[in-house]
């Protein structure tokens, strides 16, 4: 269901609707802090000194300018997630030119360290579970953590940690979720449940656990 089936934000979509590009603004700025946690996630390790995030939403909202009449006229997806489509599309594209054809290495390798075959989102995770998990007091025991959280990693299935970046670090509900993932709530919310278990059990005797991040 749609902001223009349920009525949200109806009145101000049809503002902006009609051409009022202040409405189109302020309803892009609601939702900058959810896309810019997109864009920080997902953006190429290789990329971070080189393209600035902001820059990313700013080339965002020119798409958003010019395409916005056409989703209104057909609003098949909820506001928020047709914004962060056209975001992913622009970090895409990001990709393609800075990076040709070795964007399309992205993901094949999961790694928390940034090397040309790291997975931005899986780098991302297992920053959060480091800096989630109780800081060792010596090197070697970080470097114990590291080799843990990074074999964890590893070992998930790319959809289930998916389903945790789009929970835990664009901070969807289970039922956006479900929409991006093109599945029932129902299973989004299952196959939730079995990630969070299977990280659980992956890093259970870690010091720290997981609990920060999964909880």
């Amino acid at each position: 269901m749609t902001e223009f089936d349920n009525g949200m934000n109806q009145t101000r979509l049809a503002a902006a609707a009609r051409g009022d590009q202040k409405v189109l603004a302020d309803l892009f700025d609601e939702h900058r802090d959810r896309l810019m946690a997109l864009v920080r996630v997902r953006l190429d390790p290789r990329l971070k000194r080189r393209v600035d995030p902001n820059d990313v939403l700013q080339e965002t909202y020119l798409t958003i300018q010019r395409k916005f009449p056409a989703y209104c006229a057909n609003p098949a997806i909820p506001f928020f997630l047709w914004l962060r489509l056209e975001t992913m599309q622009k970090l895409a594209d990001t990709h393609r030119h800075h990076l040709g054809v070795q964007a399309r290495d992205i993901g094949r390798e999961i790694s928390i360290e940034p090397h040309p075959f790291s997975s931005a989102e899986s780098i991302a995770l297992a920053e959060r579970l480091l800096g989630r998990l109780t800081s060792a007091s010596h090197a070697a025991m970080r470097s114990e953590q590291r080799q843990r959280v990074n074999d964890a990693i590893n070992e998930m299935e790319p959809a289930a940690r998916e389903l945790l970046v789009l929970r835990h670090f664009e901070e969807l509900t289970n039922s956006e979720a479900a929409q991006v993932l093109g599945i029932s709530p129902t299973a989004a919310y299952g196959r939730y449940l079995r990630a969070v278990r299977r990280l659980r059990n992956l890093l259970e005797d870690l010091p720290g656990g997981v609990e920060a991040l999964v909880s």
